[in-house]
């Protein structure tokens, strides 16, 4: 017994000792994933709050302010002369950037506060704006009002569609354009004035307030108003003022203003129709933009960088401001138009418009165009245009007609008739033919008069219609007989070698000119053999005046043909260093081996005016003029037409006039309105500006 108590406890403290040995163990194993845990938070926190701290800054920003954009002042466009043509002036405006929370009762309540406080003019409203008023008005109703966002003005098979979603995504576009065409007077009279105003103010607060974009509210609002908003800012929480807007101002008024274009205004932002392309080059809903002519077409030079903010919250939900990237102002472009000369033209023109439009003889005379370039390098110097109401004598400017509306061109696009019979060998240079009428299967076609012998110098000075046919008989391999039909194998393929000669002076096709909406030009279809001899002498296809002003420049600069331009060169904000240059382009240069062909059209040109067949006014000019007239027949009425160029010798101008029905269509025929009235006239201040 007692042996068997001295090894029990012997037993005990060795088992006591393995235990704590593996305890001790465990606890070190414990105590090394802990650390290792810890060494890995730690480098984890490391990398998080040193190495990418920045990284997740910018996220936690991304995730918890706006990123805000207002558009830099627009760049300003010049004359070739320095003088400014389109400007940009400071405007304060009234902004907004919706605070957090608003409802539909706060948006209402401070748009009638502006009203009744800052008011709003109603003139300067669109019709857009005040339709759209219309539908925020009715927006404003219950849901379960039959009135409710003007949906009564919908057929109930369209309110059907529109809540079916038959109209997909595009449905509140189709819905829109509806409502739009529906809005009449009788629906505006709904509104009070004060009500439509303060819709417009409220269509204007909630246009992007989901985005968090400032919205102009009120533009260029007088140095009062900008102090009364000032010292009352907490009652109009989320207005401000910016003193750094502008607006845009046209100095010269009406002259060249449909081809300069315009620019929406900060209120309007992306207009409409062009919303989905700005948008898909990054524009945002609010910035003014170009709407029209050389405005949109050199937008994205013109617009700048736009002012990037970070806006965040306060507790109270107003928001604040910090500007991370400062505006740089666009660049300035700068124009060939020399504006003295344009506005000499654009006085020529409307003075002879409305002095000769729907007088005797004249009673369908209601357009008038014209335009000058220089044939050197296709910079365009000039353009006008005007359109007369006939009823009421009101004037439109439409200078852009010369290069998107068509013109009939007559007799002046005989020089490439005759240069296309020379290069194709069915005449001969010199070759006298007999100008007296031609009879085809009955019926008779010939000139204004008989002419007699006249080669093709004298067949152009006297504009000889049997002339132009026989080439066109020859072109297409037929034969004429008297009182015979005309019999041709080929009319498709000969009409297509004639265009394809006419294309070579730039007829028929767009000419490139820099600026949006040029048309290209219109091609008649039939096929009969008689359309040969229309086609020769300008009675089958149709131009625009700034295609006949690239024929005519072809044959001044020998057969070289420049592409238009109106846009120089842009330069830096209140710099002469010259960002980029809109070089001149050759298009192309008619076949050397031709050369002479083309100085016998010159000298037919020549004598058109030295031999009076223009007008005594422009063959008693002390410069040689140039050039080819053109009396189109358009049913009962003729359009005149007259194209040319000056010096004759070294040509520093081209020039095309159109008078599109000018005169009645008989043997009383007024004279040609383009060179007795205004090529004259604007050929001579064009000398005065730029003496030889």
């Amino acid at each position: 017994m007692p042996k068997l108590q001295k090894e029990k406890p012997k037993r005990f403290l060795y088992k006591k000792i393995q235990y704590d040995k593996e305890v001790s163990q465990r606890i070190l194993v414990l105590s090394g994933f802990i650390f290792v845990a810890f060494m890995i938070i730690f480098i984890r926190l490391f990398y998080l709050q040193v190495i990418k701290h920045d990284s997740y800054v910018e996220k936690k920003d991304d995730y918890t302010s706006i990123r805000q954009y207002v558009s830099a002042p627009r760049g300003e466009i010049y004359d070739c002369k320095g003088r400014v043509l389109a400007k940009t002036v400071v405007s304060h405006n009234i902004v907004y950037t919706s605070p957090k929370n608003m409802s539909q009762d706060d948006y209402w309540l401070y748009a009638n506060r502006i009203v009744e406080v800052f008011g709003l003019d109603e003139e300067e409203l669109t019709e857009r704006d005040k339709k759209e008023a219309y539908i925020t008005f009715k927006s404003l109703l219950d849901y379960d009002d039959p009135e409710y966002a003007a949906n009564h003005l919908l057929t109930e098979k369209e309110q059907q569609e529109y809540l079916s979603g038959a109209w997909g995504t595009y449905a509140e576009t189709v819905r829109y354009g509806l409502l739009y065409n529906r809005i009449g007077d009788d629906q505006m009279k709904e509104m009070k004035k004060t009500e439509m105003k303060a819709c417009v103010i409220y269509q204007r607060m909630i246009a992007n307030a989901s985005s968090g974009q400032e919205n102009v509210i009120l533009e260029d609002i007088s140095d009062t108003d900008v102090a009364y908003l000032v010292e009352h800012k907490t009652e109009f929480p989320g207005f401000d003022v910016d003193f750094g807007g502008w607006k845009r101002e046209y100095p010269y008024g009406e002259a060249l203003s449909d081809v300069i274009g315009s620019v929406s205004t900060s209120t309007e932002g992306l207009p409409v129709d062009y919303k989905a392309y700005y948008l898909q080059k990054g524009y945002q809903l609010n910035a003014p933009v170009g709407k029209s002519g050389l405005e949109f077409q050199y937008n994205d030079i013109l617009s700048g960088i736009a002012e990037e903010s970070i806006i965040t919250y306060n507790s109270k939900g107003l928001a604040k401001k910090e500007v991370i990237r400062e505006a740089v102002k666009g660049y300035d472009i700068h124009l060939s138009i020399d504006i003295e000369l344009q506005e000499e033209l654009d006085g020529i023109i409307k003075t002879t418009l409305k002095e000769y439009g729907g007088t005797e003889k004249r009673e369908n005379f209601q357009s008038l165009f014209m335009i000058i370039m220089d044939p050197n390098d296709g910079s365009v110097k000039a353009l006008s245009g005007y359109h007369m109401d006939l009823e009421t004598k009101e004037m439109t400017y439409y200078a852009s007609g010369n290069y998107n509306s068509l013109i009939n061109p007559g007799s002046s696009v005989k020089g490439a008739t005759v240069y296309m019979g020379l290069s194709e060998g069915v005449i001969k240079p010199g070759e006298v033919i007999d100008d007296k009428v031609m009879n085809i299967a009955g019926e008779e076609f010939g000139s204004f008069k008989e002419h007699g012998l006249v080669d093709d110098i004298k067949a152009l000075s006297v504009s000889s219609n049997v002339y132009m046919f026989n080439i066109a008989i020859r072109l297409a391999k037929g034969t004429y007989i008297p009182e015979q039909p005309l019999i041709v194998s080929d009319v498709p393929g000969t009409l297509n070698l004639m265009r394809q000669y006419f294309t070579m002076f730039g007829l028929g096709n767009k000419t490139g000119l820099d600026v949006p909406g040029e048309v290209s030009g219109y091609m008649s279809v039939s096929s009969l053999a008689g359309m040969l001899l229309n086609y020769s002498i300008g009675q089958y296809d149709m131009y625009t005046p700034v295609q006949m002003l690239e024929y005519v420049s072809t044959i001044a600069t020998d057969g070289k043909m420049y592409q238009p331009r109106i846009m120089s060169y842009v330069t830096e904000v209140n710099s002469e260093q010259v960002v980029t240059e809109n070089p001149k382009v050759l298009r192309s240069v008619l076949p050397e081996k031709n050369k002479e062909y083309l100085h016998r059209v010159q000298q037919g040109f020549r004598h058109v005016v030295s031999e009076g067949n223009a007008s005594s006014a422009l063959k008693d000019m002390s410069v040689e003029v140039a050039g080819k007239t053109g009396t189109a027949e358009v049913q009962e009425w003729t359009t005149a037409m007259f194209v040319g160029y000056a010096p004759f010798s070294d040509p520093t101008m081209a020039f095309a006039c159109a008078a599109p029905t000018s005169s009645i269509n008989s043997d009383e025929v007024a004279a040609n309105i383009c060179t007795t009235q205004v090529v004259p006239k604007i050929v001579q201040k064009f000398f005065e500006l730029y003496p030889q």
